[in-house]
């Protein structure tokens, strides 16, 4: 809570507070149902009224599963250049959000490229500690 509290005073956003606040889909759980098309079947199947987000690799895998409405669609480990593209492609039907990879020095191209969220995990993964002591004293 505190990591998310300090990208909200930084300037940045955050779009969900942990992985409960919505289904996440990601490349393991594709590959066991088949498919980007049927793991996000199998998952509103069972969770009907909850927002779903799944990552994909491929701007093919983008082509499959936008028809079926994803709340938010992660762009994995894609280049700027095919961010834009994925931009071009959902024309605002969802959300998309860039990540797998992303540092703060390529964050800038990211942006430009149109996605609506960044994932840069360093933010809040690779924060390093405030190191407080307190030295009792026994005087």
């Amino acid at each position: 809570v505190i990591e998310k509290y300090a990208v909200r005073m930084g300037g940045g956003v955050n779009h969900r507070m942990s992985l409960s606040s919505a289904a996440l889909i990601k490349d393991n759980h594709i590959a066991a149902a088949g498919g980007v098309v049927a793991a996000f079947a199998k998952v509103r199947s069972i969770y009907p009224e909850a927002e779903i987000e799944i990552e994909v690799d491929t701007l093919e895998q983008l082509k499959e599963v936008l028809p079926l409405n994803p709340d938010l669609i992660l762009l994995d480990n894609m280049s700027p250049e095919m961010c834009a593209q994925a931009v071009a492609l959902v024309n605002g039907k969802c959300k998309l959000e860039a990540s797998g990879g992303i540092s703060i020095a390529s964050a800038r191209a990211y942006a430009q490229s149109g996605v609506d969220y960044i994932a840069i995990g360093a933010l809040t993964h690779s924060v390093p500690v405030f190191d407080i002591g307190l030295d009792l004293r026994t005087e």
